[in-house]
């Protein structure tokens, strides 16, 4: 296929609008494949593999249907150019070829047509269709890699790698945010990782200044008012920088939204500007050694002494805490019950502490947790042996409501964890770009080799894919719409593609990917924690399924 003839294509959707509607009909076919399997299941995890698999084929058919969206959109706008056009065909042909092989939803766990109930003729139908099959050939061919491959190297330092489609409020705060990374946390990010320690409170407070902290808080309550798809700019453009200073507004983001629908007046009044400003640092204090995602079976207690609860119990996997100023603390205050109805939110404040007296308080102790990657604010233990917090401090206070307060705001959580993955994809993108383009073998640069260039073109398709389904949710979830179904999907499948992008970054550099010195081993470790923390791929890929299922014939 000749680079003219790439070009010259006319802009049209109507053979991916088909192969759209090809892969929505099968998913139907699968919901009900999977709804019957469940019905005679011997128990409810005896199907987990279809059901799970449901989960990703429909984050893919989302997938789709995003990315169509956006080459639309940037049609409508005059903003469609020929790099937008081949990201578009090389995202259908990959998955539309997926989703007729196999779609991967682990390197040892994949997912075909046939385990969720659709026979061979249904699987024949879909790959035999003339939209599905020519989009197939075309986005996988070798010559649309290699013209995006030229397209990239002409354009090394980019900032996005085709249109991301923000308009122009949102790509100026994105060149902001960029920039901000660029000067003040690539240079240093590397090492605060390799010394372990903490990103500096100057950076902090550079970010509060530009209102990083409270993006999202109204401006009535000293915040700058805007939408989660803000959040999402900000957010991937600080975790390409480096994953812990785009994570850093996240316990203020979940604090700030848990108080803004939640708490008394009061509690609005006191904390909301202070989390806006920056001034007060929370950090979420949920997880607990023997829980995990079963909430329900937390045991950490608080006991009522008058005007005062006293705490007992541990936490792990605490983010930030030692330099928190309170905590969003999950609690147990009715002992009599033992669900999801006995728990309730505290909003317990504690002093700033060191590295030699990490938690300065009465009744609270704890210790670092060390991780491979994913610093910069560090993990700790908590234990609470009559940790004291006034009654005032329960949040909206009334008991027992702690449970639908935090998974009310798991949709903005889990659309902010997808943002950081979409930042370090890019990231390690940007990593292995560099050093194929720098790194000279047999007399050429290694980004002549196909192998080599065609792993980066992957990363920038589906960096894309991400980046779509990503802001999708992010703009449901502004439309004051549920979207517990699309900030899952999004989660899903952007913590896959970073770590796809990690791994293959690392493979590039080659021997060199393992030596610590080099960050792109920072990346690596940054991207894995991705597919666990604020729902494991797993539970993520249940509740998916779960919804879709909930209205299947």
């Amino acid at each position: 296929m000749a680079e003219a003839a790439l070009m010259a294509r006319p802009t049209t959707f109507e053979a991916h609008a088909q192969a759209l509607a090809a892969a929505e009909r099968v998913l139907g076919l699968a919901k009900s494949g999977v709804k019957a399997k469940q019905a005679v299941a011997a128990s409810p995890d005896a199907g987990q593999h279809a059901l799970h698999g449901l989960a990703w084929l429909a984050t893919y058919v989302e997938a789709l249907r995003q990315m169509l969206g956006w080459a639309r959109k940037l049609g409508d706008e005059g903003r469609l150019g020929e790099m937008e056009r081949l990201l578009l065909d090389a995202a259908y042909g990959e998955y539309l070829a997926q989703i007729a092989g196999g779609i991967p939803m682990s390197q040892v766990e994949t997912v075909r047509l046939g385990q969720l109930g659709i026979g061979a003729a249904g699987a024949a139908r879909f790959a035999a269709d003339a939209s599905v099959s020519s989009l197939i050939d075309r986005g996988c061919s070798e010559e649309i890699k290699a013209r995006i491959a030229a397209l990239i190297a002409d354009q090394p330092e980019a900032t996005t790698f085709g249109d991301s489609g923000m308009d122009e409020m949102h790509a100026a705060m994105r060149e902001e945010m960029r920039k901000f990374a660029v000067d003040k946390v690539l240079p240093y990010a590397h090492d605060w990782h390799l010394e372990n320690t903490y990103i500096p409170l100057g950076v902090v407070a550079e970010m509060s200044a530009m209102g990083v902290f409270g993006l999202t808080i109204p401006e009535a309550h000293g915040g700058l008012g805007l939408g989660k798809e803000a959040m999402c700019l900000v957010s991937e453009e600080l975790s390409r920088g480096y994953i812990g200073v785009g994570s850093l507004g996240t316990r203020s983001e979940i604090a700030g939204e848990l108080i803004l629908q939640n708490g008394t007046e009061s509690q609005k009044a006191k904390y909301l500007k202070a989390i806006a400003s920056g001034e007060l640092l929370p950090t979420a204090v949920f997880t607990e050694p023997n829980t995990g995602s079963d909430l329900a079976s937390l045991r950490t207690r608080a006991e009522k002494h008058g005007d005062i609860y006293k705490v007992y119990g541990q936490k792990t996997w605490i983010t930030h805490p030692v330099r928190a100023d309170m905590m969003t603390l999950l609690v147990r205050t009715n002992p009599a019950e033992k669900g999801y109805r006995g728990l309730s939110m505290l909003l317990a404040e504690k002093p700033r502490g060191t590295d030699e007296n990490p938690f300065p308080a009465d009744g609270m102790t704890g210790g670092e947790i060390e991780v491979l990657g994913y610093r910069g604010m560090k993990e700790f233990d908590i234990s609470f042996d009559g940790f004291e917090v006034p009654i005032g401090q329960l949040l909206g206070g009334q008991e027992g409501q702690g449970f639908k307060q935090l998974m009310a705001t798991f949709e903005s959580a889990r659309i902010q964890t997808a943002a950081r993955a979409v930042g370090v994809a890019q990231s390690a993108m940007d990593l292995a770009l560099k050093y194929a383009l720098d790194r000279q073998q047999f007399g050429t640069a290694i980004y002549a080799f196909p192998r080599v260039a065609n792993k980066i073109v992957m990363m920038a398709v589906e960096t894309m894919v991400a980046r779509q389904i990503t802001y999708f949710a992010a703009r449901e979830k502004d439309e004051g719409r549920r979207c517990d179904l699309e900030a899952g999907m999004a989660k899903l499948l952007a913590a896959r593609i970073a770590w796809g992008n990690a791994d293959n970054a690392v493979q590039i550099h080659g021997g060199n990917g393992f030596a610590l010195e080099y960050p792109v081993s920072r990346v690596l470790c940054d991207a894995r924690i991705l597919n666990i923390f604020e729902g494991a791929a797993e539970i993520q890929a249940q509740v998916i399924a779960r919804r879709l299922l909930e209205g299947a014939n």
